[in-house]
C-alpha cells in the first residue's frame, strides 16, 4: 500500500462573533465548509503557508498571531484501477490570525470557490469538514498540549 503525508496550516480567524471559512467540494461535489489554509510546499515555513494560503482563499493579509495546535489524522483512501488503496496522514497545524488587510474575495482557479464570515453560534448547522470543529475547540479551550479529541464524524 502506498503512503502519503500530508502537511498543512490553517488559521481560525474570529471577528465580531463570526468565523472566517472557505468553501469546498467534498469528494462527491458536495459544497463543504472548510477552514482557510492549505498543504505546505517543500521548503515552506508553516507560518509562510497559512498566509499565502489565507491570501489566496479569502484575499485578507493575516497576522498570526498564536499556535493553537496540531491535528492528525489518517485514514485509507480506497482507488480503483492500478494505483490501488493509499494510506494518507494529514497532519495539520492550527494558528490563530488576525486580519490585517486585503478584502474578501473569492478563489479563482483554486480548491475554495468561496469565502465568508459565519456567526459562531451558526457554524454546528453548517456541512463542514471535521477540522472545522477541532479549530474551533481548539481555539475556546486552548489545550495546553494542542491537542483535541473529537468523536469520529459519521
Amino acid at each position: 500500500m502506498r503512503k502519503k503525508l500530508r502537511v498543512a496550516a490553517y488559521a481560525v480567524c474570529v471577528r465580531d462573533g463570526r468565523v472566517l471559512l472557505a468553501r469546498s467540494p467534498a469528494p462527491d461535489g458536495t459544497p463543504e465548509w472548510v477552514l482557510p489554509g492549505g498543504g505546505m510546499e517543500h521548503g515552506e515555513d508553516p507560518l509562510d503557508t497559512v498566509v499565502r494560503e489565507l491570501d489566496e482563499e479569502t484575499g485578507y493579509r493575516v497576522e498570526v498571531t498564536g499556535l493553537l495546535g496540531v491535528d492528525s489524522s489518517r485514514r485509507v483512501l480506497r482507488r480503483e484501477g492500478l494505483r490501488g488503496p493509499r494510506d494518507h496522514h494529514g497532519l495539520r497545524i492550527v494558528y490563530e490570525g488576525r486580519i490585517v488587510g486585503g478584502e474578501l474575495r473569492y478563489e479563482v482557479n483554486g480548491s475554495t470557490d468561496l469565502a465568508a464570515w459565519h456567526d459562531l453560534d451558526a457554524v454546528a448547522d453548517l456541512t463542514r469538514v471535521r477540522l472545522v470543529d477541532v479549530a474551533l475547540t481548539l481555539w475556546r479551550e486552548r489545550p495546553v498540549d494542542g491537542r483535541v479529541s473529537l468523536p469520529p464524524q459519521v
